[in-house]
């Protein structure tokens, strides 16, 4: 069951990528962020404004997730993200802040924004950390696809 549920985060992941490509918004994947907690999906847009995006592939994973809220503080917009056929009803629920959080659902080919995320100003100073977090973290990982045995990936 957890490999399945693994290879279904990875496709709703590209799907996710892709919608956010799309959109002008460069992302990576599975981002350690600055309070110790890790995006699933971490991009930011053209303007430096940041969005989130958490992927949840069962109803259990949803339930038992207690930390998300901490992730507000880290972006500007935040999205759930889940395959097709997940059923959403609990996006509507106070628990899972529907005015403050977008909903995606996706597949390995694309993703459908079926309820924007508003903008929340970041604070200024953590966006210029978590961007400059977010530029090294790429660089390094550009840097392991070249030279995999030269480069030690840090935390990541």
């Amino acid at each position: 069951m957890i490999a399945a549920e693994s290879c279904t985060a990875l496709e709703v992941c590209r799907g996710v990528s892709r919608l956010l490509h799309r959109a002008g918004v460069a992302s990576l994947a599975e981002v350690p962020l600055g309070c110790g907690r890790r995006a699933d999906i971490l991009g930011i847009d053209p303007q430096g404004r940041i969005t989130i995006v958490e992927i949840k592939v069962s109803l259990a994973d949803l339930r038992g997730d207690t930390k998300w809220p901490d992730y507000l503080d880290y972006c500007d917009r935040f999205f759930w993200a889940v395959p097709t056929a997940f059923p959403l009803e609990l996006f509507d629920t106070e628990a899972f802040a529907p005015a403050r959080c977008g909903l995606i659902v996706a597949d390995r080919f694309d993703a459908e924004e079926l309820r924007p995320a508003p903008w929340v100003p970041l604070n200024a100073a953590r966006r210029k950390v978590e961007t400059l977090r977010f530029a090294r973290r790429a660089a390094t990982r550009v840097m392991g696809s070249i030279d995999p045995d030269g480069i030690a990936v840090r935390g990541d």
